[in-house]
């Protein structure tokens, strides 16, 4: 089994790994269309593929049984990509299959693969009360890119820039190979998403309606989490959402789909109240904070002039330096999965405090926990340099609350200057460079 969120490159993954393989394959993507359009085309497919005659089968089922007894002798892959457009035109197809797997799981080298985009679909292939359940020797949930594997898709742009342009393509490869490396990441943003007819104008609300079915609710729900609110309650307040259990489908539906995730600070996961819910997929981050809610002017200004007043000020000030925090974490869990950290840790995520004596609480951003010990980190994305005072500024600012920091980590667009060798020692320091 292998799914993903639409556009992350399951074909393309697929295609690939058959390509180089030495297995025979016959490789077939469902239609939305009737049992006997799929058959017919299958039949051709599969004709092509092994070089036989025209085939001619009554049902999918037939179809099965028949690659299932051709690989009882040399191996033979199948795969139905978009599996679910099938399943929902063949009644009781999981069962089929199911029946097929276990008498033919002794005698037959038939690998099957059921790739699809639908998520919630194919993981309720994996309940246990599907006849599937249990069936399957892997289980892959494609996930998209960390920043820098997207940026190995736009390698000619500056470090600076490499961050801006995953800020708002994200991880998603379709997206990343649009990218024009001839034209700036302005350019880039605006001949691809920010001006009428543009490539992905459509391309967030097309995914989002193809599994979602009432979606005000999601569209509102996406214009409050794009405004900054992430606790449950804000969220419902601020969304006018109808009542907590109409929020609680629509967010768990979001998260399904991997455009959302929730998360809960390392020291106190088990708090619901204090768990927060974000807009994980850039491009649908982007347009909802700027293009959603000025589709109007969109449509009838110049492009150049919408950027200049809708985009360019907010998103260099406040949308960039806060996609730069996670662009940081990524870096972390890839320097720590590769043991190249001195401090390396079990937990990464946000650390809530409650400072009684400053009638305040809240949350520091990047904290990393091993074993009790927390190591503080800042990112900056500033065209400054970060120097000493900044840095004795934030450590000071952590002390006051009576967070106990085994270590402080900083972050810099624009490196570091002036900062005591003394200093440096109890420091740990991260520029572009060492990010990419």
């Amino acid at each position: 089994m292998v799914y993903g969120r639409r556009r992350v490159g399951k074909t393309e993954l697929l295609k690939h790994c058959l390509k180089k393989g030495t297995i025979s394959s016959v490789y077939y993507e469902c239609k939305e269309t009737s049992e006997e359009n799929n058959i017919s085309g299958v039949s051709e497919i599969i004709g092509d593929a092994l070089a036989l005659p025209p085939l001619a089968f009554s049902s999918f089922e037939q179809v099965l049984e028949f690659l299932f007894r051709r690989a009882g002798e040399s191996p033979l892959i199948f795969v139905l990509d978009e599996y679910p457009y099938l399943r929902r035109v063949i009644t009781g197809l999981d069962s089929i299959i199911q029946s097929l797997v276990d008498r033919y799981r002794s005698s037959s080298k038939l690998k099957l693969v059921l790739c699809g985009s639908y998520v919630e679909v194919m993981k309720s292939l994996l309940d246990e009360q599907n006849p599937l359940y249990g069936r399957s020797g892997l289980v892959l949930h494609l996930k998209a890119m960390d920043y820098y594997e997207s940026s190995l898709f736009y390698s000619s742009f500056s470090s600076e820039d490499k961050v801006r342009l995953y800020s708002v393509f994200g991880g998603i490869p379709y997206y990343n190979r649009l990218i024009n490396p001839e034209k700036s990441v302005r350019e880039n943003i605006i001949a691809l998403i920010a001006s009428p007819g543009s490539r992905l104008e459509s391309e967030v609300i097309m995914y989002l309606k193809s599994e979602i079915q009432k979606m005000a609710n999601a569209y509102v729900v996406f214009e409050t989490l794009a405004k900054g609110y992430a606790k449950f309650a804000d969220i419902l307040s601020q969304s006018k959402v109808s009542s907590s259990p109409t929020l609680v489908d629509v967010l768990e539906k979001l998260i399904r789909m991997d455009v959302v995730k929730k998360t809960a600070p390392i020291n106190d996961a088990n708090n619901r109240k204090k768990a927060g819910y974000h807009i994980c997929d850039q491009l649908t981050l982007f347009y909802f904070t700027y293009i959603y809610r000025n589709l109007s002017r969109l449509a009838v200004m110049d492009s150049d002039v919408f950027y200049d007043r809708f985009i360019e000020k907010d998103f260099e000030e406040q949308y960039v330096p806060r996609a730069f925090e996670n662009v940081c974490t990524q870096f972390l869990i890839r320097k720590n999965q590769r043991k190249e950290l001195a401090d390396d840790f079990e937990k990464i995520g946000t650390y809530y405090f409650d400072d009684p004596r400053n009638h305040k609480n809240g949350e520091f951003d990047i904290v990393a926990e091993k074993d009790g010990k927390y190591v503080f980190y800042e990112a900056k994305f500033r065209k400054e340099p970060v120097d000493q005072n900044m840095i004795l500024k934030e450590i000071g600012q952590v002390e006051n609350t009576g967070f106990d920091c085994a270590r402080y980590g900083f972050f810099s667009r624009s490196g570091f200057s002036a900062i005591d060798e003394s200093l440096q020692k109890k420091l740990v320091l991260f520029d572009l460079n060492d990010m990419f």
